[in-house]
């Protein structure tokens, strides 16, 4: 009988050593999120944050939080100014989103929904429901908190009548600049020490802060 043995799990084989390849490499998003984080070692950070924080508002899976943060470590005392470049490239990227909802829906919602995170008809329905109850809370959680934006912008084109593009403008300004200049702050006044805090605790850290500013607002409505 011979001495040889048989080889089952095919170590060698094309297929494994695709699996394995493709266990070494990191998923697209993970690619996406360094990607975005590169800019800050280059001369063009603050353009690729104003990109990002624009194209996150519509179609971008990746938060501009992580460039704005790693940028304002390198320069603290520009922390604001990175700040008031995300809110504003947000707010016109949330435009862009409303617009899309409201003349492109039809035309790219299949494509939307297959190919940008977060995005899918249901999402949309749902969050048309939350306008109808009360639009401003909805958006402006959205706004503040890691919820993806995108989905809420262009739901309130879809469903116009309950978000005008001027509310969506106004409330969106108000958000987006809570949640980017609360990064600001940080940075500024705690430097690199608290970055690692702020990427694993910060979206955990708004959500919580927007929850308290609702139940404040539930106080004063039925307490007062």
């Amino acid at each position: 009988m011979s001495g040889s043995t048989v080889n089952t799990g095919n170590e060698n084989s094309p297929h494994k050593a695709s699996e394995v390849e493709t266990a070494r490499k990191p998923n697209l998003v993970r690619r996406l999120y360094q990607w975005v984080l590169h800019w800050a070692d280059t001369p063009y950070g603050t353009p690729a944050l104003a990109v990002i924080s624009f194209a996150e508002s519509s179609f971008f899976p990746i938060p501009p939080d992580v460039l704005q943060i790693a940028l304002s470590v390198s320069r603290p005392k520009r922390s604001f100014y990175y700040a008031g470049v995300s809110a504003l490239a947000s707010v016109a990227g949330g435009v862009l989103g409303w617009f899309i909802g409201f003349a492109l829906w039809a035309a790219v919602g299949d494509f939307f929904c297959r190919y940008v995170p977060g995005v899918t008809y249901e999402n949309v329905d749902y969050v048309g429901q939350m306008y109808r109850d009360n639009a401003v809370v909805a958006l402006f959680g959205a706004a503040f908190t890691p919820i993806p934006f995108k989905v809420f912008t262009i739901a309130a084109g879809v469903f116009h009548q309950y978000v005008p593009l001027t509310t969506l403008i106004a409330v969106s300004l108000v958000g987006r600049s809570m949640r980017f200049f609360l990064v600001a702050i940080c940075i500024y006044f705690f430097g690199p020490r608290v970055k690692a805090f702020m990427e694993r605790y910060f979206e955990i850290a708004t959500l919580a802060l927007f929850l308290a500013v609702i139940a404040g607002f539930l106080a004063i409505k039925y307490l007062l």
